[in-house]
């Protein structure tokens, strides 16, 4: 009797370790090594390309990198499961459309961010600004917002006192420095406009996208939170060790030293923990 009993602890041990062994590489094999990371055309993917993937490599991840032209499609396909991550916007097209679409998705980090800026293929000042000037700007709210705000600062709107600076809209400009009118064009295709109008207000990364520089503005913003660039994932990602990964690449000191050197990121924006 008191054999079996010993035999049966002993079983009992022997299961245990098997189960232990067998959760430990159930466990290991269902960490997350290949990241889908989706990008409008831009610098963004390339910031990755350059200096997030090889410490992601390092540790053992495969990144696949999916570019897509249409701007609300990045979203819906994170939160359809098809990218594990996504780099292309700001915080306030983000906000506005993850409740918009009631997408379930988080910003994990800030990116450094190509500023908003005035283009103009027919003019090489502001000041040149006259009556009948035809001015493009995006044709989504938060962007729309962003434009206004930036023709304030260029001095050729002003806007009502205490407008909500996400949400503001032409509605709210009191005052016009010329008779301009306003052309809204999807933000993908405002470089494209330039030969058309006489000046547009273009994201950053549509400007390099079109093989233009930052430098060739001729004013670009100082962006506020809101509209500095971001990584996203889904909410119930946030705690995963492939997303805890991506964000150490980010904050990691190589992937500092190359925007601050690389010149293909001269003029963006540095995030705050650059600081």
């Amino acid at each position: 009797m008191k054999n079996k009993a010993t035999w049966l602890l002993l079983a009992a041990v022997i299961s245990l370790s098997l189960f232990g062994c067998s959760s430990e590489k159930t466990s290991s094999a269902s960490e997350k090594k290949e990241l889908k990371i989706g990008f409008t055309p831009g610098p963004y993917s390339d910031q990755v390309r350059k200096a997030i993937e090889p410490q992601l490599k390092k540790k053992g991840y495969t990144v696949k990198y999916v570019e897509f032209n249409d701007i609300t499609q990045p979203n819906f396909a994170l939160g359809d499961r098809d990218l594990d991550a996504n780099v292309f916007q700001h915080t306030a097209y983000f906000d506005n459309f993850r409740k918009e679409n009631k997408l379930d998705l988080t910003e994990v980090i800030k990116v450094p961010t190509a500023p908003f800026g005035i283009y103009s293929d027919r003019h090489k000042s502001l000041d040149e600004l006259k009556d009948g000037d035809k001015i493009a700007i995006p044709n989504d709210p938060p962007n729309i917002a962003r434009a206004l705000r930036l023709l304030e600062v260029a001095g050729w709107v002003k806007l009502k006192e205490g407008y909500d600076p996400i949400t503001v809209s032409k509605r709210d400009i009191v005052e016009q420095k010329a008779k301009f009118s306003f052309i809204e064009v999807e933000q993908a295709q405002l470089a494209r406009t330039l030969e058309d109008v006489d000046y547009a207000l273009v994201t950053g990364n549509f400007i390099l996208a079109s093989d233009r520089s930052l430098s060739s503005s001729l004013k670009l913003e100082d962006p506020p939170f809101e509209y500095q660039n971001l990584v996203a994932v889904r909410t119930e990602d946030k705690d995963k060790t492939f997303v805890k990964d991506i964000i150490a690449a980010y904050k990691a000191p190589e992937f500092q030293e190359k925007i601050e050197s690389d010149k293909d990121f001269e003029g963006f924006h540095k995030p705050d923990y650059f600081k």
